[in-house]
């Protein structure tokens, strides 16, 4: 029963893990390859556990890096675009699944709930955006939703360790 009780809230884990994909598409798998470096969690035989390793979490994050800064050119196409839409949707499916395979549950569930995550936060993300460019540069906006994917990706893996 305990055990039931502290996994109660993988599934918000797996829709956190997807709206930072919606967000920054490699920033959640960086994130998620930055804690298994740190052995906050492990993730066994898992088949996809080479995208998101140890191993792979300089490359990634190298990656992720490169998109937070092609996030601030003008010439970068729109998150609700078919193909960045379709990426986040990708990554947050990966990284929802990765987070149900460390706790041991069903991944197709992890997957689904990661996706549709993915898809909320990248119109979320869109449209706060659009509505705080308002009033507030571009740039800082930016920064400031680098951030809170960045935290929010830190926040969801420290709480998968836990439950892990």
């Amino acid at each position: 029963m305990a055990k039931e009780m502290k996994g109660s809230h993988v599934p918000a884990l797996a829709v956190g893990i997807g709206v930072v994909a919606g967000l920054r598409a490699l920033t959640a798998p960086a994130v998620l390859a930055w804690a298994v470096k740190r052995r906050w969690f492990r993730l066994g035989s898992l088949s996809f556990a080479t995208v998101i390793s140890g191993t792979a979490s300089r490359k990634i994050t190298q990656l992720a890096v490169s998109e937070l800064i092609a996030d601030k050119a003008p010439f970068t196409p729109s998150r609700l675009n078919a193909v960045p839409l379709a990426s986040r949707v990708v990554s947050g499916a990966i990284c929802g699944a990765t987070i149900y395979g460390v706790v041991k549950r069903p991944l197709s569930e992890g997957a689904v709930l990661g996706g549709l995550g993915a898809i909320a936060g990248a119109f979320a993300g869109y449209h706060t955006r659009k509505r705080l460019n308002r009033h507030t540069p571009d740039l800082a906006v930016a920064i400031l939703e680098d951030a809170f994917a960045i935290g929010g990706g830190v926040l969801v893996a420290a709480l998968t360790s836990s439950s892990s």
